[in-house]
């Protein structure tokens, strides 16, 4: 038995859903997308958009080890399907442990230089890496509309925002500083340093297949740390070309390296193994509990950006357009699979029914469709098991007595498209209220006073994002304060940038991605004291 398997079986009920733990970013993903009901054969149109992305280099089918491009040793493979379509897109290798622990090795070794390299240097390559991932744009676009289903025009939004925090971080690199701490004795001198953790274990999710890869790897990159990057299996595409492009900027061998496949073998490799120094991980709640345990057994650093149960909070003198185009945003972005997606929005009494007509207004004039066709701005579910949760939570809502404004079953066009819905008289007592339903679904609560509100608000395990819309500073400061939130939008819905942290509080998650702060994630501080500074 492995040491890694060994801490696991220790901890009750982790080895009986480790399969859960690194290919999901919520619940609904776990599902195999490899199951016959939802394959099939090629369009025409798709095959030549394939065809045009091998052609350009970007298409990659095998994972990176050691700046190798590698099949799994057993020649297990994995297909990737178009959500949209049901299509198989490709079919890349299924990997396991050998695979993590070869990648883990590589890492380590490449460690010893990549650490070694000054900070300019760093930062020269990681900027080359931004630059290759603008000039690639359209085909990761085009990568990202393939395999997670999301619209081409918000995939492209995804590569640009993905791609500032290479370029933040290229920036960041050169500004890992220390202190000089004044000596409580003559003949001392101290000081602070900061290095770089080790090797990184960093497990993203499907939503964003770009963009939660480079908030991780780029500060991790510009620290000095190597990475072993394990990808949602329903979306590894982007994360390949990306580790592609990685090489072409000068990245050496090594220090990125991606693998995907069996969950349960490549978790019991990065928890177990003694090198890999640090977990960062993007997804459920639960997961992220099972991930604290499991790397007890070594010790590890872990920063945990976790599920979420957003409330947006819509006061009585809220301008009504603003909200309606804020919470519109809020909600219905990437259809609604975000942890920042308003999951609740609390409306008072006395905008309750104009917001209620407004909202629905805006909402039906969104279009469903396939990611490539024009004008279409809500997209698939990521399969079968997320329109089945969805189902479930609306199901339970009108049980007990919430009504349906809009939508609330599939979509006619099949698969795994579900209308857009609101529903209201949404109480406390519902699923929709409890738990993310990650999908687009927007459940309308009403309240009396701003004290209510709060409560409402905060009345959740989850701690991540939260929206309100005010005319009256005093009361946004007010409410923002109180609001037990990572982060606060004020009269907007989207609100993530390279610039500011992201994280959450209570059972949202632990530690901050992007802006300066985010680079405190990678980096261990070492105090050093300088004696004997009198001797001549």
């Amino acid at each position: 038995m492995t040491l890694g398997r060994m801490a696991l079986v220790r901890i009750p009920a982790i080895r009986c859903k480790i399969h859960r733990l690194f290919s999901a970013s919520h619940s609904s993903s776990s599902t195999n997308r490899t199951s016959p009901p939802l394959s099939r054969h090629m369009s025409m149109k798709s095959e030549n958009l394939v065809s045009k992305l091998t052609s350009s280099g970007l298409l990659k089918t095998q994972g990176l080890i050691d700046g190798k491009w590698v099949d799994a040793h057993d020649g297990d493979t994995i297909k990737v399907l178009n959500p949209a379509t049901g299509e198989v897109v490709a079919i890349v290798p299924c990997m396991g442990q050998r695979e993590t622990n070869n990648a883990i090795s590589s890492a380590h070794y490449a460690f010893r230089s990549w650490s070694k390299l000054t900070a300019s240097e760093r930062s020269q390559r990681i900027r080359k890496w931004y630059d290759l991932l603008i000039a690639h744009k359209e085909e990761l676009g085009q990568l990202i509309t393939l395999e997670q289903g999301k619209p081409l025009k918000e995939a492209m939004g995804e590569v640009s925002y993905g791609a500032s925090f290479i370029e933040f971080y290229a920036e960041e690199a050169k500004r890992v500083y220390g202190d000089i701490i004044p000596a409580t004795l003559g003949d001392r001198r101290l000081f602070v340093l900061k290095q770089p953790v080790g090797v990184v274990g960093a497990i993203t999710p499907w939503n964003f297949p770009l963009a939660m890869i480079t908030r991780k790897v780029g500060p991790a990159l510009a620290c000095g740390c190597t990475v072993v990057l394990k990808p949602s299996e329903l979306t590894p595409l982007t994360a390949l070309a990306a580790a592609e492009l990685a090489l072409q900027a000068g990245i050496p061998p090594g220090v990125l390296n991606v693998v995907m496949g069996k969950a349960p073998d490549i978790g019991d490799a990065l928890l177990a193994s003694h090198e890999v120094r640090k977990i960062t991980f993007t997804g459920s709640t639960a997961v992220g509990k099972k991930l604290m345990a499991g790397a007890a057994g070594t010790v590890k650093r872990l920063s945990l950006e976790l599920g979420g149960n957003a409330p947006c909070i819509v006061f009585d003198d809220a301008d009504l357009d603003v909200a309606v185009k804020g919470s519109l945003a809020a909600k219905f972005r990437n259809s609604g699979q975000t942890c920042v997606c308003a999951n609740r929005i609390i409306v008072q009494e006395g905008i309750y029914d104009k917001f209620a007509d407004a909202f629905s207004k805006a909402v039906q004039s969104m279009q469903v469709g396939d990611g490539f066709s024009e004008g279409v701005t809500q997209g698939p579910l990521i399969n079968e098991a997320a329109v089945q949760k969805v189902e479930s939570f609306v199901q339970d809502a009108i049980s007990k007595g919430a009504k349906v404004l809009l939508g609330g079953k599939r979509h006619s066009l099949g698969m795994t498209f579900y209308e857009p819905t609101i529903i209201s008289n949404v109480t406390e007592a519902m699923l929709l209220s409890r738990e993310e339903v990650f999908g687009p679904v927007a459940p309308l609560l009403r309240f009396k006073t701003e004290e209510e509100a709060i409560l409402m608000a905060n009345n959740t395990k989850a701690g991540l994002a939260a929206y309100i819309f005010t005319n009256n500073v005093q009361r946004s400061w007010r409410v923002t304060e109180a609001l037990e939130y990572g982060l606060v939008g004020v009269n907007e819905g989207l609100i993530s940038t390279e610039v500011a942290p992201f994280g959450g509080v209570k059972q949202s998650g632990l530690g901050r991605e992007g802006s300066k702060y985010g680079m405190d994630e990678y980096l261990e501080m070492k105090y050093v004291c300088l004696g004997d500074m009198n001797r001549k």
